[in-house]
């Protein structure tokens, strides 16, 4: 019953809440951003969203706007140097996330869930993952985005092509994460996730996570 309604109630109840608070504290972002880098506030990207349809994600400009043409391509590394003079605070902060609350209004994605992808980082993932990860709504947060809250630092430390290294080092262990989270949805859950995720921005290096969440997949 959660899953297929109470969890879209929940969903309208906090991003609309939110973006009542927050919009006044966005207003210096929109401005600084309109004045700075390449002068536009807003960045859509078509992501594989629920039952693997596509739709529009929505962020804060962080980065050129042709980036995915440059350098990495779709990966981005720490200290990369496509990212915007704000986009390293927006990011570090989860600040260039929060557009995304208009996404969660309109349906297409939920508080809590696995991230959207694009096709090249869907791709890599095993097939029973792509078949199951998006029967439930992405998500603003998510207990895979939780775990590897230190994806461009990972790609920035290690030798091999990053596309080699994000599908066998990052796919198997997120795609795991993301079917236990498919099995264990509820609003306990759903609660945890969200609290642990505004502890993490705080305190990024804990293992929260794994302490409340004792019966998750262990990285082989």
């Amino acid at each position: 019953m959660y899953k297929f309604f109470f969890k879209r109630f929940f969903d309208l109840t906090l991003s609309f809440s939110a973006i009542l608070i927050l919009t006044p504290f966005l207003i210096p972002v929109v401005i600084v951003l309109l004045f700075t880098g390449e002068h536009y506030v807003f960045y859509l990207q078509e992501r594989i969203g629920f039952k693997n349809k596509k739709f529009n994600i929505i962020k804060f400009a962080t980065m050129l706007k042709n980036s995915p043409n440059m350098g990495d391509g779709l990966h981005t590394q720490k200290h990369d140097p496509r990212i915007l003079p704000l986009g390293s605070f927006l990011r570090k902060t989860k600040i260039n996330e929060l557009p995304q609350l208009i996404n969660i209004l309109n349906g297409s994605m939920s508080i809590v869930g696995p991230r959207p992808l694009v096709d090249k980082t869907f791709e890599p993932y095993s097939q029973i993952v792509k078949k199951n990860i998006y029967n439930i709504k992405p998500g603003l947060t998510g207990i895979g985005s939780i775990v590897f809250r230190d994806e461009e630092e990972l790609l920035s430390q290690t030798d091999l092509p990053l596309d080699q290294f994000y599908k066998d080092e990052i796919c198997p262990y997120k795609g795991e994460l993301e079917l236990w989270y498919q099995k264990n949805v509820s609003l306990i859950t759903d609660f945890l996730i969200i609290m642990i995720t505004a502890f993490t921005l705080f305190f990024p290096n804990n293992n929260l996570v794994h302490r409340i969440f004792q019966d998750l997949p262990k990285k082989r």
